[in-house]
Formats: structure tokens, C-alpha cells, sequence
């Protein structure tokens, strides 16, 4: 697997970029803040419309679809098109999705509006991460950047189910949908102004590669398993919470109390586990399996018991027992990025993960019917279940990556005489 070559660039242009990068960290927080169509879409369906549970599930299976085929059109666009033109053209569509959901109440539209909105909610991680990768030197540093995204989409999300939660009380979930819109414009906007247009001699110089050729690297595929079954348990803070509280007939308000329940628990670990778990050097102190494990357990273990639990007060607690999975989840994911992947496959790379994501958003249908049969129990074994597949997938994925390392190391032969 070929890399990129070095380039030399004026000291000037590299503070700009690194600029860049902090300004999208910054908003891509506030995308997620501002995430309503995303963390409010089971509720929308399930209580906004009167649909019941089970076809809040169908909708948010929909979303998972459409997030999985997204994102894998978003990791391609921004490989050969470049940050700039990926990121604001993915973000423009992005806002028409949040418009159409504010207009659609038929059920069969709001499946169709939910896959093309699943399609671009996510899209912009990418980009993102592949301009910290093509911008930060340091293997540390940019695994530092990498985890600070994962952070910003974490505190961002929990923030918009916070301040949602009180706002479709008061107003209306169509009005959510119109700001979701609206920041998702403004995204558009701030990605076209601070990004360097693409090099055109780009694409001559380091050729893409392709998700064939991405998918022949064995480490990205064990993590990519891990990440899934990981992921799972992490996205059940805004797709099978909404479930169970609905279940429990809490109001949104309640939800947005388990939020920030984890809002707060993440802005007060994240610097210090992460201080703790990257270092301040120019390499990660830690190998990211050992993280990785510990993360998916940790999430496996927060969101089985938040499935057994009937209160505000438990939904709570729970939601903050996810934070430590969360944060060492974050890293571990972000370490791989920033010292596995090639530069000119960067996008590639962080879709798949992205991707990870979305393929673990498609169980809530099947939880809203592990519900509705098994009841609380039978959802958390399946969600506990879901972590120790994660878990197992670490132990592959240790062998992978330390024979990818002893590939790099072995001298090549010499030349015959």
C-alpha cells in the first residue's frame, strides 16, 4: 500500500491549515448541536406523528441505510475531489434533507426522506479527517485531532438532545428540523471559506485508492468489526434510549436530562483521559487495542444497563457510565486513523469507520421488537452480546497490525550481483 509523497509547504500556508482544522473541529461540534432531523427522528416518528415505537424503529433502520451508502459516496468524493469541494457540496445537501423531513408526515415519505437523510447527516466526518491527516505531522498530535472529533460529535450530539428535548416541548419538531437546515447552510459556507481549493496535480501525483484496495488491509476490517459491535452500544444513546423512555412514557425532556447527564460527564474526562491515554509526545503512549478493548467494554456494560432501567434518574446514570467506553473508544479509533491510514486514502479510511457507525445505527427496528417480545432483558443481552463480539474482534486485530508492522520493518533484498 502506497503512501503519499512528503510535500513541502511554506510555514505560512501550514498555519492556515492547521486553523482549518480547529475551525471544523468547532463546527462540526456545532453541527452535531444543532442536530435535531439526526437525534430527534425516532420521537418525531414515534410520538411528533403518533406512529409507535415499531415504526420509529423502521425509520431509523431507514436512516442506518441510507447513512452506510452516504458515507461511503462521501469517503470516495472527498479522495478525489479534496476537502473543500467534498465538504461543502455534501453539507449543501445535507440542509435539503433537513427540510424535507420538516415538511414530510406520511409514513412511506418519512421512510424515503429518512435514508436520504441518513445519506448526508454524517458525511462531513471525512473531509474532516482527512484534512487533520494531510495537515498534522505528528503521530500523536494527529491522533490527539482525530479524538477531538470523535469529542466534538459526542459533546455535540448530547448537547442537541439536551436543548431539542426543551425546544419540541415548546415549539415543535419542525422547527428543529429548519435550524438542523440552516446550520447545515452554514456549514457549507465555513468549509468553503477556510479549505484550500484541491491541488489540480493532486490526483496525477497520488492516485486514490480504492475500496478494493482499501479493503485488502486485514486491520481495517477487524476494526472495522469491532467498530460496528462497538458502535452498537454507543449509538444506543440516541436511537434505543429514545425507544426505551417512549416505552416508559418519559417525556422528551426526560431524554434530554440523560443527555446532559453524558454532556457533562464528557467535558469533564475527555481532557484527562485523553491527556492520559495519548501523552503530550510525538507518538501515542498507549497501543490502541489494549484502549479499544477496555472502550467497547465499558460502552457494552453502560448501555445493557440503561435497557433495565424505568427512570429519568437511571437513564441518567446510565448515560454517564458510557462516557470512560466513549472516550477510550474515541481514541483508539482515532489512533488508527492517524497512524494506519495512507494520506491519499484518508477519506476512505475514516468513511469505513464512519461507516461503522452507520451499519451500527440499523438495530433499532430489531430492538423495538426484541422490546415488544423479550422485553427489557432480551434487549440488554443483545446489547452486551454486541460488546463482547467488539471485544473478540480485538485479538485479530492486534495480530494484523503488529504483521502490518513487521512487514514495514523487513529490509527489502537486495539486488542479485
Amino acid at each position: 500500500m502506497t503512501t503519499a509523497p512528503t510535500v513541502i509547504t511554506p510555514p505560512s500556508a501550514v498555519r492556515a491549515a492547521k486553523s482549518a482544522v480547529w475551525t471544523l473541529l468547532a463546527s462540526s461540534l456545532l453541527i452535531k448541536a444543532a442536530g435535531f432531523a439526526w437525534d430527534f427522528l425516532g420521537y418525531y416518528v414515534a410520538d411528533g406523528l403518533g406512529y409507535g415505537t415499531t415504526a420509529a424503529g423502521a425509520a431509523l433502520t431507514a436512516f442506518g441505510l441510507g447513512w452506510c451508502a452516504g458515507l461511503a459516496s462521501a469517503g470516495a468524493l472527498t479522495d478525489r475531489l479534496g476537502q473543500r469541494a467534498g465538504l461543502s457540496l455534501v453539507m449543501a445537501l445535507s440542509s435539503l434533507a433537513c427540510f424535507a423531513l420538516a415538511i414530510a408526515e406520511s409514513f412511506p415519505v418519512l421512510l424515503l426522506v429518512s435514508f436520504f437523510l441518513g445519506m448526508t447527516m454524517e458525511i462531513h466526518r471525512p473531509a474532516v479527517s482527512a484534512q487533520i491527516n494531510s495537515t498534522i505531522e505528528s503521530e500523536a498530535a494527529r491522533t490527539r485531532a482525530q479524538s477531538w472529533l470523535y469529542w466534538a460529535s459526542n459533546v455535540g450530539i448530547a448537547i442537541c438532545a439536551a436543548a431539542g428535548g426543551y425546544l419540541a416541548q415548546h415549539y415543535s419538531y419542525k422547527a428543529l428540523f429548519i435550524v438542523n437546515g440552516l446550520a447545515c447552510l452554514g456549514f457549507a459556507a465555513v468549509a468553503y471559506r477556510v479549505l484550500a481549493p484541491r491541488i489540480a496535480t493532486d490526483s496525477v501525483d497520488v492516485p486514490a485508492l480504492t475500496y478494493r484496495q482499501v479493503f485488502a488491509d486485514s486491520s481495517l476490517r477487524w476494526i472495522a468489526v469491532a467498530a460496528v459491535c462497538g458502535m452498537t452500544c454507543a449509538w444506543g444513546l440516541v436511537s434505543v434510549l429514545p425507544l426505551l423512555m417512549a416505552d416508559d412514557g418519559l417525556p422528551p425532556t426526560s431524554y434530554g436530562l440523560a443527555m446532559l447527564a453524558n454532556t457533562i460527564t464528557v467535558l469533564a474526562l475527555t481532557p484527562p483521559l485523553t491527556r492520559l491515554l495519548v501523552g503530550s509526545g510525538d507518538i501515542p503512549r498507549y497501543p490502541l487495542v489494549p484502549i479499544l478493548t477496555c472502550g467497547c467494554a465499558i460502552l457494552g456494560l453502560g448501555i445493557s444497563l440503561a435497557a433495565l432501567q424505568h427512570t429519568t434518574i437511571g437513564y441518567a446514570a446510565a448515560a454517564a457510565l458510557l462516557v470512560p467506553g466513549e472516550i477510550a473508544f474515541s481514541v483508539a479509533l482515532g489512533a488508527y486513523i492517524s497512524t494506519h491510514a495512507p494520506r491519499n486514502a484518508s477519506g476512505r479510511y475514516q468513511a469505513v469507520l464512519s461507516g461503522a457507525t452507520a451499519v451500527a445505527s440499523l438495530p433499532p427496528l430489531g430492538i423495538a421488537l426484541a422490546l415488544n417480545t423479550g422485553g427489557r432483558p432480551l434487549v440488554a443481552t443483545l446489547l452486551i452480546g454486541s460488546a463482547l463480539i467488539a471485544v473478540a474482534a480485538c485479538r485479530p486485530l492486534a495480530r494484523a497490525l503488529r504483521d502490518t508492522q513487521q512487514a514495514h520493518a523487513r529490509p527489502l533484498p537486495s539486488a542479485a550481483p
